[in-house]
């Protein structure tokens, strides 16, 4: 039997602060919070040294970082991003794929399941996210445009099939077949998600109602109010602020969506409906200067400055390079949020939306030890995956890189 106890620290529940008490870990589950500073004999002891102590973030949408891209067809690049955002604060992470040929897809996943097992330094993985390639044209943003096709039975049935690891799949819903498409992923307990989409409300229901429960990167990539033949239509962002039980992922780096959209999602949906994300690129973590979007090979040359990734005149954002403590310091700073709302958004309400609420998300009893340690300013001091410390900005030996 392994002990370890976190002490000294204020935990944060997704209630309340608890000052002066500490958590006991067994074997990588937590085996109690408690309110008093338990004595506990041949534990490790870690002192959290007055900061705080929340569960670990978790990010559903993220492509790359620290140089390397999911869809670069390499074991190393799973794993040099999963520990690269370690040091940031996520403990579980959902790999992102980009639009793509079937066989570069295929790889990918098998990929997937190669990492997967030997990920034991970074942030673990809850599935593979596929986002395309069904897509509308008109909103494919920098996805790219070879490759965005309405679904087709024969294919999604195929990729299913040949993985178990798809969590998540994200789809415009007005496009042919995409209902069926939504009631297949159901079927096979795969979350569908929308995006990418010029759908209209009654669209947006319908697609909801069989199964796209999840808008993907909120105001990106997705219709607004729209006129034809001089008559309004609500578009996706409308359309996901008036179905209430609509959950909303949103890049919160502060640049995508500036403090005032940051402010208005808040108030619509709240702490519970909304769920952080980096969709980060490889640039994620690495220096500003030239990038590229997607697969090294193959993917669009880009720049990063601003701390964003733009196309190279600048017309466009071309992805994120956020990590996951930024975006908690954002909607703090800049969306007037709680420290508990904006953590909880990053944590409880991801958990739940992957179903993984049962052992992720909060710090309670027997659910895994995946628990960060940061500073007032959201500065991370520890990462704790099942127990294990993965990165220690204080201790030079433990730290991933």
């Amino acid at each position: 039997m392994t002990l370890t106890k976190i002490f000294n620290g204020k935990i944060l529940t997704p209630h309340r602060i608890i000052q002066g008490g500490c958590i006991i870990i067994e074997n990588g589950i937590i085996l109690e919070v408690s309110e008093r500073n338990i004595e506990v004999t041949e534990a490790i002891e870690i002192d959290a040294h007055g900061k705080y102590i929340a569960p670990g973030f978790i990010d559903l949408h993220i492509h790359g970082g620290g140089g390397c891209d999911f869809m670069d067809g390499t074991e190393k690049a799973f794993l040099t991003i999963a520990e690269t955002h370690a040091r940031y604060g996520t403990t579980s992470m959902v790999p992102t794929t980009l639009t793509s040929e079937k066989e570069d897809l295929l790889k990918t996943l098998d990929l997937y399941e190669i990492a997967n097992k030997n990920n034991k330094k970074g942030a673990q993985f809850l599935g593979m996210h596929l986002e395309g390639p069904y897509f509308a044209m008109s909103q494919r943003g920098a996805q790219d445009p070879r490759y965005i096709r309405d679904p087709d039975p024969a294919e999604y049935k195929e990729v299913i099939a040949h993985s178990s690891s798809i969590a998540r799949w994200s789809a415009a819903p007005e496009l042919n077949g995409a209902i069926e498409f939504a009631r297949y992923l159901k079927s096979k307990g795969i979350l569908a998600a929308l995006a990418h989409t010029d759908a209209i409300y009654e669209e947006v229901l319908e697609g909801f109602e069989n199964g796209y429960t999840l808008a993907t990167h909120l105001y990106s990539g997705m219709s607004g109010v729209t006129r034809r033949n001089a008559f309004r239509y609500a578009g996706v962002i409308e359309s996901a602020f008036i179905i209430d039980a609509m959950d909303v992922e949103i890049i919160a780096d502060g640049i995508h969506l500036p403090a005032p959209l940051l402010k208005l999602i808040m108030k619509i949906k709240g702490a519970n409906r909304i769920a952080l994300i980096t969709d980060a690129m490889r640039a994620a973590g690495m220096p500003e200067g030239d990038s590229v979007l997607g697969p090294l090979k193959t993917g669009l040359k880009v720049i990063v400055e601003d701390g964003v990734a733009k196309l190279p005149d600048r017309s466009s954002f071309a992805g994120s390079v956020a990590t996951a403590d930024r975006l908690v310091r954002n909607m703090i700073q800049m969306a007037d949020v709680s420290l508990l709302d904006a953590v909880k958004m990053i944590t409880l309400t991801p958990a739940r939306i992957m179903n993984v609420q049962d052992k992720k998300g909060s710090l309670s009893a027997g659910k895994d030890a995946d628990i960060v340690i940061f500073d007032d300013n959201i500065n991370m001091e520890k990462t704790i995956v099942n127990g294990r410390v993965i990165h220690d900005i204080l201790n030079a030996e433990l730290k991933v890189f």
